[in-house]
């Protein structure tokens, strides 16, 4: 497996999109175990903190399983969920493919929010808790603020206790990332204001989903995807 040192030190982006490359490349198939920690962090030439944040990342994207032990397995990058969606290159060449992604986000998050009301645990709280306390101490912080969002939903999509509402959560916000990372980047996390306004909305969505309202739970998540939409449907005016 062919890696490069890092230049600058705790840029996990650039560790997790060196892995996710060789993942999607087929270098690493699925099945394939990732050198430990320990190896990653020598090879790469940071701290074992910064190779965790990139699995983490990875493991988001639902690129890799982390098992008991730190130990991390390849996942399958072709699922049938997945074989269903398009491989975006860009977004402004994949304007309608964006759009139904957008549509079919609204309607399996906003589903997602009300079914985690209902059966959310204290683990499922506590977990969407370490996250809004991560995301709000970095307002402005673009890496952070987009990893931070990513896995909120993914945690939120965990809570619903629905192997299959998780896979296709994953399958939809992989392709997502893929078509307009960038974009998010500049036009979310680089302003501070929105980036303040999208950590209040996703704090809302947790306060519904902690009181076990699936009605205020979908209210609040609707009202924050159509925050994003009308943001990416700026940009893809342009």
């Amino acid at each position: 497996m062919d890696l490069s040192r890092l230049a600058k030190k705790n840029h996990y982006e650039h560790i997790t999109e060196q892995l996710k490359t060789l993942i999607l490349s087929g270098e690493l198939q699925a099945g394939s175990k990732l050198p430990s920690t320990k190896e990653l962090s020598e090879q790469f030439g940071v701290g074992r903190s910064t190779t965790r944040e990139a699995l983490s990342a990875l493991k988001a994207m639902g690129l890799i399983e982390i098992r008991q032990g730190g130990h991390c397995t390849v996942k399958s990058t072709c699922s049938p969920v997945q074989s269903l969606l398009p491989d975006l290159q860009g977004l402004r060449n994949n304007r309608q493919t964006i759009l139904e992604l957008i549509e079919a986000r609204k309607s399996l998050e906003v589903a997602n929010a009300a079914i985690a009301a209902s059966k959310r645990d204290e683990h499922d709280l506590h977990a969407l808790e370490e996250i809004l306390s991560e995301m709000e101490q970095h307002i402005g912080n673009e890496d952070i603020g987009e990893r931070t969002d990513l896995l909120f939903h993914l945690a939120l999509a965990k809570a619903t206790h629905n192997s299959i509402l998780v896979h296709l959560f994953e399958s939809i916000s992989k392709q997502m990332e893929i078509g307009i990372r960038e974009t998010r980047r500049v036009e979310i996390y680089s302003n501070r204001s929105v980036s303040e306004q999208f950590f209040l909305e996703h704090k809302a969505i947790y306060e519904a989903v902690k009181r076990q309202d699936p009605e205020a739970s979908q209210a609040r998540m609707t009202e924050h995807l159509l925050h994003v939409e009308q943001i990416l449907l700026k940009y893809l005016a342009n």
